[in-house]
């Protein structure tokens, strides 16, 4: 938890500029650093009887759009009133000269966060009760009216699926390396075989158990649901496709679940199958494109993870974590030609 010498900021200045926003203890608060993601940095700062959290974007090159904190703040702050699992929002900082970047101040949601171990001791029963209310907190998500949340400027609307193929395609061929695949047929696929939009709601684009806080008091509730950088408007299914690509099963070949980063392949927890069937049970939509959406949420973590490898390869940064995310970017290729092959 201690702050990565590339990812320190001035304390002293964060601290003056947040007494003009809020009541704080008197003194510096402690930094912690929260090594768990790969995308926004994100840092605890301790007061006496106070936890707040910090975000801000990496250093390097950036895709365009990402890590805007003054976006991440609003659709967290207009979500508070009809979504009840979003932090507190504090203040937001637009003036990057502040500490070298923009970045935005919320409440720390306390409980357990899920992640490579589940953090707590549950039955399989229990497992699976959690495994249902984790489901069904996306869906709720999927139910909030836009223009009651105001958020109707938050995405494009129609025409969601075209845009994340050809979008994500184009952000994964500028990012690439030698070390890795083209994808070209992978896209080539995706091209030809893209669904419309079932509809279109407001969408997390990263929900998966590891952005999600238990209840300290009851770990089969769901008190708070984090990262909030990539929700716009979408279509749900893509939204349940993309977490899916996290959805590591217990029997998963080896190398998949070598990546593991969540606790779903305890017993109790669904299989990738069910959380579909679950999630159409639910909503009412049907899945028979679901090859199309665990095969797009796979390419779009390669290229999640190609972004992250690119700022490495070119010494944007030296975060030993991204050493290697080369390999999994060649195995989620070849993971994506075998559901093409089966689902033919």
């Amino acid at each position: 938890m201690t702050v990565r010498t590339e990812d320190a900021f001035d304390v002293e200045a964060v601290d003056g500029w947040l007494r003009g926003h809020t009541e704080l203890p008197a003194g510096l608060p402690e930094i912690q650093q929260f090594h768990g993601g790969a995308s926004n940095l994100t840092y605890l700062l301790g007061y006496p009887g106070r936890e707040l959290i910090l975000r801000r974007p990496p250093a390097g090159t950036k895709a365009k759009g990402a890590h805007d904190m003054g976006r991440e703040f609003r659709i967290q702050q207009a979500l508070a009133p009809v979504y009840p699992y979003v932090p507190g929002m504090v203040a937001y900082c637009p003036d990057e000269a502040l500490i070298g970047s923009e970045f935005y101040v919320m409440e720390r949601i306390a409980g357990t966060i899920p992640r490579s171990e589940l953090g707590v001791d549950l039955t399989p029963e229990e497992t699976r009760r959690l495994c249902h209310t984790v489901i069904d907190t996306l869906i709720e998500l999927h139910q909030v009216d836009p223009d009651q949340a105001g958020l109707t400027d938050l995405g494009r609307g129609a025409g969601y699926v075209e845009r994340q193929v050809t979008g994500w395609s184009g952000r994964y061929r500028k990012a690439k390396t030698w070390n890795v695949p083209s994808f070209e047929k992978v896209i080539a696929w995706l091209e030809a075989n893209r669904p419309d939009d079932v509809r279109i709601c407001v969408i997390h684009n990263d929900f998966r158990f590891d952005n999600v806080v238990l209840a300290p008091d009851d770990p089969a509730k769901v008190v708070g649901v984090l990262d909030w950088e990539l929700a716009t408007l979408g279509d749900p299914l893509m939204d349940l496709g993309s977490s899916l690509a996290y959805w590591v099963q217990a029997d998963d070949d080896w190398a998949f679940r070598r990546f593991r980063r969540q606790p779903t392949h305890l017993p109790g927890m669904l299989t990738r199958a069910e959380v579909i069937d679950y999630y159409c049970e639910r909503t009412g939509l049907t899945a028979e494109h679901r090859t199309f959406y665990e095969v797009f949420g796979l390419f779009r973590l390669a290229v999640i993870a190609q972004q992250i490898y690119y700022r490495y390869h070119h010494k944007q940064t030296r975060n030993p974590r991204f050493k290697s995310l080369w390999f999994p970017v060649n195995y989620l290729e070849r993971r994506c030609r075998r559901l093409i092959a089966k689902g033919a």
